[in-house]
């Protein structure tokens, strides 16, 4: 019986700050694993599952290089955060003018 890889989604991912951490780092250009692991009191093999989860929701990919993985970010992955907290702006952009209207007719 084979197990299947369970596919994260973006919110999954960035939940952990060790791999936020990884996504800054990759954000000013791509590295390989041993510099990012240099970054961490964790063992490489944890820094390379956290890379895997990140490799599962898409925002980083890795390709071979050599004897060494070189990581680089996708950024365009992250739009689906933006997204989603626009939504939330809106909504207390909304919720403080109302406040506003209030204070202000009081």
């Amino acid at each position: 019986m084979t197990q299947l890889a369970e596919k994260y989604d973006v919110f999954q991912a960035i939940a952990d700050p060790t791999r936020r951490h990884v996504l800054q780092l990759l954000a000013a250009s791509d590295k390989p694993i041993t510099h990012i692991s240099e970054h961490f009191a964790i063992s490489r093999t944890a820094v390379v599952k956290h890379l895997k989860i990140l490799e599962q929701a898409e925002l980083v990919s890795a390709k071979k290089k050599g004897r060494e993985k070189i990581y680089t970010l996708h950024v365009e992955r992250l739009k689906e955060i933006e997204d989603w907290l626009q939504y939330f702006d809106l909504f207390w952009d909304n919720k403080l003018a109302q406040l506003q209207n209030f204070v202000e007719k009081e």
